[in-house]
């Protein structure tokens, strides 16, 4: 079976545990890499403060977990993560731990610290019972150029560390509008996560997208433009992999969305028109006394605070619309909140490469080690790192979509984009490295990938094709060549196929030469790196 980056990520730390096996610090490291090793994708929302970071992780996790009010929990940095039962634990900087009370007030989960001052804490960890948390670790952050140094600091420190890669493997980014803090807070990620994995795990989210179009209906509309700008913007396009407008109130309520709430907008949406249209006017309209609408002021106050003003105007205009319940009412709500589109980028481009991630983060932090901690017998776990880098594809994918945003590649335009589009750079399923619709056939899907394989390797060999663009060739038609070995092992409908891969069709001859070096290639280095890595672990002299 063929052996996954992860595990030989998971070979090089136990060599090197066994090597470091007399220094507790050390260990206490690698301990540390192994856990996130082994532990699902860790995203991270940041931002300026009152971005609307725990309203957008509530409304990711369909419950309402994380505090938004200015709490003093808000103001240190808490980890979401899977949990059959309920805890919650505080991590001091001394390094001691200690369990607090799970409290939970009218459903929303009450967080405090029991006393211990912010300062204390080095971070929070949250373990919840939540379907959502079982492949990704949600991090929440304190805002960024708040007002309290203190606190901007704990997310700076977490995130951009000065001398290790970041405790993050992807973060989401919320902008409000694009400022000079925003910029300065992403470059200094892209300069330390990952082990400086550039802009390939930065997503922007254009968040309370509902108010760039001061409430309106078409609010979201204006927000897409928004966005669009700033996806195109020099400076922010080098960054992050792309922005989303997201309405984060709109949402959370929509994900919550409680009985009471769906009878309430049925009562809005069968008023009168104009009393309607008045009553919608603005905010403060909508809470004021008033005889057209039997809601009392209190629940008028408490659909607002939940949705919004646009979240109102919406939901009424869905239900005059033809919405009959209110399992199509939340549908709906979310659909246009733009989380929909959120949860599938992350899904696209940071899930489906969680293992890649992760590497390059644990990686950074074994070489960091080495560094720190020399000792006789280290060279092999340095040349281990070396050839994981070599040889694993998808982190030469990692490192080309990286270059393509940085510096361009070395390639005329039209070839640039469709590099980037089939090493991932617009997600990772086939058919769309292969600028095909998702749900294009698998005859479809063949005949691109072989019609991209003749292109590209015709570029690869002309003598037009400088040195540098040879290379990005390379990774590239190994990439199609692996959706096309993906794609034999499909039957007809794209199901998996019974099929004996010796008994396949024969291959020509030059078709398949470069793949077959480079498993080669692959299979030699580990062997040697199997043999390395023995010889590290007794502790002999290399």
């Amino acid at each position: 079976m063929t052996r996954t980056v992860r595990e030989d990520a998971g070979e090089l730390i136990s060599a090197a545990s066994a090597l470091y096996a007399d220094d507790p610090q050390a260990r206490e490291i690698l301990a540390d890499l192994d856990r996130r090793l082994r532990e699902p994708l860790r995203l991270a929302l940041a931002g300026m403060v009152k971005a609307g970071k725990s309203t957008l992780l509530n409304a990711m996790l369909g419950e309402e977990i994380a505090p938004t009010d200015a709490g003093e929990c808000t103001r240190v940095v808490t980890w979401y993560r899977y949990s059959d039962t309920p805890s919650v634990t505080l991590h001091s900087h001394d390094g001691e731990t200690r369990r607090l009370p799970v409290k939970r007030d009218k459903g929303h989960l009450v967080l405090t610290l029991g006393g211990v001052a912010p300062e204390e804490v080095h971070w929070i960890d949250v373990g919840w019972p939540s379907a959502g948390l079982r492949s990704v670790i949600l991090i929440d952050t304190p805002g960024i150029a708040s007002i309290s140094q203190s606190t901007s600091a704990r997310s700076t420190t977490f995130l951009t560390p000065d001398q290790s890669p970041s405790s993050a493997d992807a973060i989401v980014y919320l902008l409000r509008h694009l400022h000079a803090s925003d910029l300065k807070f992403l470059e200094a990620f892209r300069d330390t996560a990952a082990g400086v994995s550039q802009t390939v795990n930065a997503l922007a989210v254009l968040s309370r997208a509902d108010e760039v179009g001061s409430g309106r209906i078409d609010s979201l509309l204006s927000a897409g433009k928004v966005a669009r700008r700033y996806e195109n913007d020099g400076d922010l396009a080098s960054l992050a992999l792309g922005v989303i407008p997201v309405a984060g109130l709109l949402a959370e309520g929509a994900r919550t969305l409680k009985e009471k709430e769906f009878a309430a907008f049925r009562e809005l949406a069968a008023l009168d028109k104009a009393d309607r249209d008045r009553l919608l006017v603005s905010a403060d309209r909508f809470v004021r006394p008033t005889d057209a609408v039997s809601l009392s002021e209190k629940a008028r106050k408490e659909l607002l605070s939940r949705f919004g003003i646009f979240g109102v105007r919406l939901a009424t205009a869905l239900l005059r619309g033809g919405v009959t319940d209110s399992t199509q009412l939340a549908e709906r709500l979310v659909q246009q909140s733009g989380l929909n589109d959120l949860n599938i980028f992350v899904r696209d481009q940071f899930r489906t490469r969680a293992d890649a991630l992760k590497v390059r983060g644990v990686l950074s932090g074994l070489e960091k080690l080495l560094r720190d901690f020399p000792r006789e017998g280290d060279a092999a776990i340095a040349a281990g790192i070396e050839r994981i880098h070599a040889t694993a594809h998808t982190l030469r994918e990692l490192s080309l979509l990286s270059r393509a945003r940085l510096a361009g590649l070395p390639l005329p335009d039209a070839a640039s984009v469709d590099a980037q589009r089939i090493v991932g750079g617009s997600g990772t399923p086939d058919a769309v490295r292969l600028g095909l619709s998702e749900d294009a056939r698998t005859d479809e899907q063949r005949a691109a990938v072989d019609a991209l394989l003749v292109r590209w390797r015709t570029l690869a060999q002309s003598p037009l094709t400088e040195r540098a663009g040879v290379e990005v060739c390379r990774v590239v038609i190994r990439s199609l060549e692996e959706i096309a070995s993906h794609l034999r092992a499909l039957g007809p409908d794209g199901a998996a196929a019974d099929i004996d891969p010796a008994s396949g069709p024969a291959q020509p001859r030059g078709e398949g030469a470069d793949e077959e070096g480079e498993q080669d290639e692959d299979r030699l280095q580990r062997e040697e790196l199997a043999q390395d890595l023995a010889v590290a672990a007794r502790g002999d002299q290399l």
